[in-house]
C-alpha cells in the first residue's frame, strides 16, 4: 500500500480567497456570515448567508473562459489553481495521465439553472444558451478543473449532499493508497446562495431565521441554535503519493491515514437517532489508520448549528471515544464559514490539516449557552494551542451519507 500526503491547499471562503485569509480568519475566530447580496432577499424568511467577498475570476482565467463557466466551477479552478500552485507542482515535469480529479459538489450550477428557466418564461425556449447544460451539470467543475490543467486521470464528481468533499477526499486517498495515481486535486465547490436554493433549505426548517444578528447566527452546539447558515465556495487539497511528493522536493502539510464511509439507512433528511452510521464512519478512519482511539487529539465536526445535527454527532463521538471524548478539542468552523454545503469538507480539510501543521485549533464561535445533550468540548470562542498529532474530519449528508477522514502529522 502507498502512503498519501497532502502537498498544496487553495481555498475560495466566505472568509477570504486564499488558504492563508481562510486561516487567520479560522483562527482569530472572525465570522464570515453577513445579509444576502446575491438576489434581493425582501420576500423571504432567512435574508442571511456566507457569501465569498470580492472573488475576481480574471485572476484565474480569461473573460470569455469564466462565462462559459457557472460560479460553482470558478471557484474550483481557482481553488485548483491555487493548490497547484501552493504545492509547486510542475505539471510539465508530470505524468499527466497519473493526476486525477476528483471534486465534490452537493448542487451544482443551480444558479445557471434559474437564471435559464427565468429566461424562457419571458422569452421562449428558443433563447435557452446553448451552454445551459454543460454549465449546470454537477461533474462539470471536475470537467473544468481537468481542462484548464491538463490532468488526464481519472475524473470524476462525488455527489453526497453535504458530504460531498469528504467523500470526494476520501475516495481520491484510495485511489492513491491502491496505486492507480500519483496525485489527485480533490475536495469541493458549492455556489449555491440563490432564491430557490435558499427557499428549499428555507421551506424545510433548516436554517437560521435570526436575520437581527448575522454575525451570531451560526452557533454549534449552543442550546440556542436555531439553524444552519448557507455559505459557498470551494476547498481543494493536492493529494500525492509519498514517494513521488518527495522526488520532487514537495512540501508536505500532512499525511492522510484513515477515511470511512457509511450510510445510516434511516430518513432522507434526519440522522440516524443512535448515530450508529456516524460512529461507524469514525471508527472505520481509526481502524484503517491504525491507531489507538485516544491518539485523535482533534475533530473538525460538521456541526451544522441543526438540532439534531449536533446532538447526535456528539452522541456519535461518545460512542466511539467513551470517557476520552471529553479530553478531545472539537470544533465546527461552520461557526465561521456558514455550511459549504458539498464544499464544506473541502475548507474543513483545509482546518483540520492546518491545525496539525500549526498545533493551534479553531474555535467554535457563538458558544455562549451549553446544552445538555452536547456534553463534550467544542472550543469556545477563542483558538487553543495544543500538538495536534492527528485530526479527524467529519460530514453528514442529507440521505444519511457519512464520511470520515483522518489526517496524522507527517
Amino acid at each position: 500500500m502507498k502512503r498519501v500526503v497532502v502537498t498544496g491547499l487553495g481555498a475560495i471562503s466566505p472568509l477570504g480567497n486564499t488558504k492563508d485569509e481562510l486561516w487567520d480568519g479560522l483562527i482569530n475566530g472572525k465570522c464570515g456570515i453577513g445579509y444576502i447580496t446575491k438576489f434581493d432577499p425582501i420576500d423571504h424568511d432567512v435574508k442571511i448567508a456566507a457569501e465569498v467577498k470580492n472573488f475576481d475570476p480574471a485572476l484565474y482565467m480569461e473573460k470569455k473562459e469564466a462565462k462559459r463557466m457557472d460560479l460553482f466551477s470558478q471557484y474550483a479552478v481557482a481553488a485548483s489553481k491555487q493548490a497547484i500552485e501552493d504545492g509547486n507542482v510542475n505539471l510539465g515535469e508530470l505524468d499527466l495521465e497519473r493526476i486525477g480529479t476528483i471534486i465534490g459538489s452537493g448542487i451544482g450550477g443551480i444558479a445557471t439553472l434559474e437564471a435559464e428557466k427565468e429566461k424562457m418564461e419571458l422569452k421562449g425556449p428558443g433563447r435557452i444558451s446553448p451552454l445551459f447544460i454543460p454549465m449546470m451539470i454537477t461533474n462539470m467543475a471536475a470537467g473544468q478543473v481537468s481542462m484548464n490543467l491538463g490532468l488526464k486521470g481519472s475524473s470524476m464528481t462525488i455527489t453526497t449532499a453535504c458530504a460531498s468533499a469528504t467523500h470526494a477526499i476520501g475516495e481520491a486517498f484510495r485511489s492513491i493508497k491502491f496505486g492507480y495515481q500519483d496525485m489527485i486535486v480533490t475536495g469541493g465547490t458549492e455556489s449555491s446562495i440563490t432564491k430557490l436554493s435558499v427557499a428549499g433549505f428555507t421551506a424545510m426548517k433548516a436554517l437560521s431565521t435570526r436575520n437581527e444578528s448575522p454575525q451570531t447566527s451560526s452557533r454549534p452546539f449552543d442550546k440556542e441554535r436555531d439553524g444552519f447558515i448557507m455559505g459557498e465556495g470551494s476547498g481543494i487539497i493536492i493529494l500525492e503519493e509519498l514517494e513521488h511528493a518527495l522526488k520532487r522536493g514537495a512540501k508536505i502539510y500532512a499525511e492522510l491515514v484513515g477515511y470511512g464511509s457509511t450510510s445510516d439507512a434511516f430518513h432522507i433528511t434526519q440522522p440516524d437517532p443512535e448515530a450508529k452510521g456516524a460512529s461507524k464512519s469514525m471508527q472505520l478512519a481509526i481502524s484503517e489508520a491504525g491507531i489507538q482511539k485516544e491518539e485523535v487529539d482533534y475533530i473538525n465536526a460538521h456541526g451544522t448549528s441543526t438540532y439534531f445535527n449536533d446532538k447526535l454527532e456528539s452522541l456519535a463521538i461518545e460512542t466511539v471515544f467513551g470517557e476520552y471524548a471529553k479530553d478531545i478539542n472539537i470544533s465546527s468552523t461552520k461557526s465561521m464559514t456558514g455550511h459549504l454545503l458539498g464544499a464544506a469538507g473541502g475548507v474543513e480539510a483545509i482546518a483540520t490539516v492546518l491545525s496539525i501543521k500549526n498545533n493551534i485549533i479553531p474555535p467554535t464561535i457563538n458558544y455562549n449557552t451549553p446544552d445538555e445533550e452536547c456534553r463534550l468540548n467544542y472550543t469556545p470562542n477563542k483558538a487553543v494551542n495544543r500538538e495536534v498529532d492527528y485530526a479527524m474530519s467529519n460530514s453528514l449528508g442529507f440521505g444519511g451519507h457519512n464520511a470520515s477522514i483522518l489526517f496524522k502529522k507527517y
